[in-house]
């Protein structure tokens, strides 16, 4: 398999905030291993804030998608809760918390969030993409 071909892996993780550090780690073994180390330390940093929120402002299970396609990579953390995430300009009147978001468009390329109800998971799905060039 060469790094221009599509793949994506997810990985379905508790509510627990040891997952972020699971979540990183996992997110850095799979760069190194499709040969895209240049873009660990941005998009480990940007996986940590995803799977932070999902992880802290829900009751429920999460998960981290990663996605390569035609160059970019798509991040992206699932959470139960239906509600949309508050836009960072929003966030930033809150101090200390509401950072992250803020963090993750300053950070990537692209971000998004879609509402999500497939395969029995509801939801949200808050997402950013990294263009590898």
């Amino acid at each position: 398999m060469s790094s221009a071909d599509p793949w994506e892996y997810t990985l379905y993780i508790p509510n627990d905030v040891r997952a972020v550090t699971v979540a990183r780690r996992t997110l850095r073994l799979i760069l190194t291993m499709h040969g895209l180390i240049r873009l660990t330390d941005t998009a480990e940093l940007l996986a940590a804030e995803l799977v932070s929120n999902a992880v802290r402002h829900t009751k429920g299970p999460a998960a981290l998608r990663v996605r390569w396609s035609a160059g970019v990579l798509r991040i992206g953390a699932w959470d139960a809760d239906r509600e949309p995430p508050l836009p960072p300009g929003e966030l930033e009147v809150l101090g200390e918390a509401g950072r992250g978001l803020a963090l993750v468009a300053a950070c990537a390329d692209l971000w998004g969030w879609q509402p999500l109800a497939r395969h029995g998971n509801r939801g949200k799905y808050v997402w950013c993409e990294l263009a590898a060039a």
